[in-house]
């Protein structure tokens, strides 16, 4: 009788499904609490936001069960056209998107809103992955991959930074600078990457008169307490007040009318207020987890593209977290970035559990169609890649990266 085997062990899939429950559970209840007296004042409806958070959920559910289902394989087949309707949205987000505090990301149909960089960072993804994996089995020499690669993410970064939007840019840098690294691109390549983004990051601040003041602010937020400042200032009252218990659940002053974007951007600050210390930590530990089972999952895929989709997307997700987090507590500038499965928005939440579902499918077709059975046997099936049993060395797939190209090739 056959049993499927999964990448990373079926115990990583249980930690990606209960870590990101658990978050975006707590999340429910934080936007809740953070939202229901605004809502209450300004709308008639205490769980107004509470509901459409509901409702994406519902809609982020279905769109994560068809992901896990789908062989993430097929997905090369999509990268290309993903680029293309990404462009296309962030083109429309530019040309007729709702503004709000500066910024115009968002398009807006039937009373919700769609924000298309969120999903441009998982086609930045695909085609990194699907570049690199082509350039390490030698079909795309290195000055191709490269230019294909600039081209395609520098499109995206360009029309995100025009709305703008730094902290998005900043997420898809970082989480295609991981692919690189996981493909195993040389680190003297990476260095002058890294060097570039770095000046070029220094740059948009310059550029932008609001970003200077931000990052002025971030330095010292009390020369513009109710200006630049005012953010950082309530969000550290927020973490100030509640200790390591915290306030209590729903006794957080901060949200009434003190810490704009409560609900959203500055919802970890609510979290450290109501539930202290504790509560802040149960959401890094719930990142901890997913990542901690993310990576396990991509170092037990049996091809390249699979690993590499694994850990991009996986990276999307905990840097994303690690830069909300960074900001709400002043030890980076605001970004404007909300936190992943906790804030409420509909494109975040749908996004977060679209990447969930893929790194779920990779966990699930990354063994290439192994099968183990009772008695310890291992069939595999006309297109299985080659398994640890066949090379009997018991070494992880990431264990030749560094090793060099020429090993990556026979891998791929």
């Amino acid at each position: 009788m056959a049993r499927r085997t999964y990448a990373g062990g079926s115990g990583s899939r249980y930690v990606i499904l209960l870590s990101s429950l658990g978050l975006m559970l707590m999340g429910l209840v934080m936007i809740y609490s953070a939202s229901s007296a605004s809502d209450y004042i300004t709308l008639g409806d205490s769980a107004y936001h509470l509901k459409r958070q509901l409702m994406w959920m519902g809609i982020g559910a279905v769109i994560m069960i068809a992901a896990m289902n789908f062989d993430y394989h097929k997905l090369k087949n999509f990268s290309w056209p993903a680029l293309g309707v990404s462009v296309a949205g962030l083109v429309l987000a530019l040309a007729i998107g709702v503004e709000r505090w500066g910024a115009q990301r968002w398009i807006e149909f039937g009373g919700n809103t769609i924000q298309p960089s969120e999903y441009a960072k998982l086609s930045c993804v695909m085609i990194a992955a699907l570049l690199l994996t082509q350039r390490n089995s030698g079909q795309l020499r290195d000055k191709d991959m490269w230019g294909r690669l600039l081209m395609s993410v520098g499109a995206v970064v360009l029309l995100v930074m025009l709305q703008p939007d730094m902290g998005t840019t900043m997420s898809i840098v970082f989480a295609v600078f991981v692919v690189l690294v996981v493909g195993g691109v040389e680190w003297k390549a990476l260095a002058g990457l890294a060097t570039m983004g770095a000046a070029l990051a220094v740059l948009g601040v310059l550029a932008a008169p609001y970003r200077a003041a931000r990052f002025l602010s971030f330095i010292d937020p009390w020369a513009d307490p109710q200006g630049a400042g005012y953010q950082g200032i309530q969000a550290m009252l927020a973490f100030g007040s509640g200790g390591i218990t915290g306030v209590g659940l729903g006794m957080s002053r901060q949200k009434f009318f003190y810490l704009p974007a409560a609900h959203t951007d500055f919802i970890f600050a609510i979290i450290g207020e109501e539930l202290g210390l504790i509560g802040t930590l149960a959401i890094v530990l719930g990142f901890v987890l997913f990542a901690y089972a993310g990576i396990r999952i991509a170092i037990g895929t049996k091809d390249m593209y699979g690993r590499l989709l694994a850990a991009g997307v996986t990276a999307i997700i905990v840097v994303q977290a690690l830069m909300n987090m960074a900001a709400v507590t002043s030890l980076m500038p605001i970004t404007g970035i909300p936190m992943p499965m906790v804030s409420f928005g509909g494109s975040s939440m749908t996004f977060s559990m679209l990447c969930v579902g893929i790194v779920l499918s990779v966990s699930k077709y990354g063994t290439r169609g192994v099968r183990v059975y009772k008695g310890g046997g291992v069939k595999k099936g006309s297109g299985s890649a080659r398994t640890d049993e066949r090379r009997g060395n018991r070494r992880s797939h990431l264990s030749g990266i560094d090793g060099g190209r020429i090993s990556a090739r026979k891998r791929a």
